[in-house]
């Protein structure tokens, strides 16, 4: 772009609500113009910048829409503050909850790359629970753990994982051996940890095992918790793959079958209506999206 050439304010307008609504249509709507005028404002930006800002024909953002489009909205939201207002609220506040495990060895991990991209932004995080959707305050964006989908809320659908038994070394040595845990009799003799997280009937179906879901053994309702435990020798772990691969890693669980089972339970990212019109809860959402890619 040449030096001094600001984009006019109606196509980085069009830009980030295209951007965020993923829809021509919807983003027309908006703005109360046609979806034509969307259109021709991106072809017009995106010639002005000499970029490609989206990478598909979903609109999912380049990586150089993504850095952009970060730019576009503190742009915008300084626009919109009245003169004389200043920042003297002090920083940007995003209020996040959060999950246990999956903050632990999803979130947190990569969590340096948005406070890079993102400076300005002050993460207060707090802990969720799952399937119980439980948070001691009002956060602006939740991680729900479920089947979804969930009312009342947008939601995007940010993680799915694969289910494997999994126990200690020590364990198997002392109950094994099981060779692919797939049958009635492998699955008889070993000492099953629960969870309500985790339903064994998942991998009781998948391997054609007539068994019901065990009612009697140890239980944990924290995914880390039932890792942890299994690798203590508590027995053998219906453990998910993704949040599972550090215990996986470090030799404390040995996975008992090559065969992998999809969990019909998912992580969501959800928010009420409305709240993706502030540019970092917008910019967090649209982070995460790339991260977990």
């Amino acid at each position: 772009m040449a030096a001094g050439r600001i984009p006019p304010i109606h196509c980085l307008q069009s830009f980030e609500a295209l951007a965020r609504l993923r829809s021509v249509t919807l983003a027309a709507d908006e703005l109360s113009v046609t979806p034509s005028a969307v259109s021709h404002r991106m072809r017009q930006l995106e010639s002005q910048l000499g970029v490609r800002l989206f990478a598909r024909g979903d609109f999912s953002l380049s990586a150089d829409g993504a850095a952009y489009l970060a730019r576009v909205r503190e742009g915008l939201q300084a626009l919109q503050q009245l003169p004389g207002q200043g920042h003297a609220a002090g920083p940007v506040r995003l209020r996040l909850a959060v999950t246990p495990t999956f903050s632990r060895q999803i979130l947190l991990p990569r969590l340096a790359l948005f406070r890079h991209a993102y400076p300005d932004v002050e993460l207060i995080l707090q802990v969720a629970i799952p399937l119980l959707d439980v948070k001691a305050e009002e956060a602006d964006l939740e991680v729900r753990y479920g089947t979804g989908p969930y009312a009342g809320v947008e939601q995007l659908r940010i993680l799915s994982d694969e289910v494997v038994p999994a126990c200690s070394p020590e364990y198997l040595h002392e109950a094994g051996p099981f060779d692919g845990f797939d049958t009635l009799e492998q699955v008889s003799r070993a000492r099953l940890i629960r969870s309500p997280l985790e339903s064994w009937n998942t991998w009781f179906r998948a391997c054609s095992i007539a068994l019901p879901e065990p009612r009697e053994g140890a239980q944990f309702n924290d995914v880390g918790l039932m890792l942890d435990a299994a690798a203590a020798g508590f027995g053998v772990t219906l453990m998910r793959l993704k949040l599972g691969r550090d215990w996986l890693a470090n030799g404390r669980l040995v996975r008992l079958s090559p065969r992998s089972v999809p969990s019909p339970n998912h992580h969501f990212l959800c928010w009420k209506p409305g709240v993706l019109e502030r540019w970092e809860c917008a910019a967090f959402v649209d982070w995460l999206k790339q991260a977990l890619n």
